[in-house]
């Protein structure tokens, strides 16, 4: 039997006497592109940064190919977040740096990587993610959708194995919203990286998920394949949403 790449095990946390996640389990293969759906404040992103090791549960782990992240100690641990890259919600990007420089952050910082390396990378990224007429340019001077693309050619510089996008299409219109869908759909299917995204774009999301999670008041309500989520006929889906069948991704 295939180790998952990322399980969560009886995940619990709780901040100021309200427990927000009570027993999580959770298998993630590689490859696939999760949705982590919910109401506001049922935990997602607290999920996703337990995952990326920036929170740490109250009892439970997170294991990656069995390895449990508890347990991991300082060079292991540092390893183990080079392979990953986490999508901020307001993307983060340094308004005092270049779009370069921005996208080369991790490489010069994390890595340590030298100079003509570093650029070769961004460089790369720059073509892949349709940049190159924006190098120099700050963030300010961007379209949110474009600042969208420097976040994910930022979060996908260091080739990780594993992506954690926060709410990525906050903000956006909904065109803009398909086309940052998109642009993580295709991403996805050229680098080959595993997925978890959260979001509150329902159904959109569905449209470029593998599969679906929903937390519901702290645990799992529903987990399964996108392409049932969008069929609408189960009954915790059904509460969370008046619908989620009809819509095609467009692709735009």
């Amino acid at each position: 039997m295939t180790t998952p790449l990322i399980e969560i095990k009886d995940l619990h946390k709780s901040f100021q006497g309200r427990e927000v996640l009570k027993g999580i389990n959770l298998s993630l293969s590689a490859g696939v592109l999760t949705a982590i759906i919910g109401k506001s404040g049922e935990g997602k992103s607290v999920l996703l940064k337990h995952i990326i090791g920036l929170m740490r549960p109250d009892s439970g782990d997170v294991w990656f190919e069995g390895r449990p992240l508890g347990r991991m100690k300082g060079a292991e641990r540092r390893a183990l977040k080079g392979e990953m890259s986490y999508m901020f919600q307001g993307m983060a990007l340094f308004d005092s740096l270049t779009v370069f420089d921005n996208i080369a952050l991790p490489l010069r910082e994390k890595l340590r990587l030298p100079e003509k390396k570093v650029r070769e990378l961004v460089n790369v990224k720059l073509e892949q993610l349709e940049l190159t007429e924006s190098p120099l340019s700050y963030p300010s001077q961007l379209s949110g959708g474009m600042q969208k693309r420097v976040a994910l050619a930022r979060a996908l510089v260091t080739e990780p194995k594993i992506v954690l996008f926060d709410e990525p299409t906050t903000g956006l219109d909904p065109l803009r919203k398909w086309a940052v869908f998109k642009l993580i759909r295709d991403s996805r299917q050229a680098f080959g990286f595993t997925a978890v995204l959260v979001s509150h774009d329902i159904p959109e999301v569905f449209h470029v998920a593998d599969r679906v999670v929903l937390l519901d008041e702290g645990r799992i309500a529903f987990d399964g394949p996108a392409s049932q989520a969008l069929a609408g006929d189960d009954p915790a889906l059904r509460a969370f949403m008046p619908y989620t069948a009809g819509l095609e991704f467009s692709g735009a």
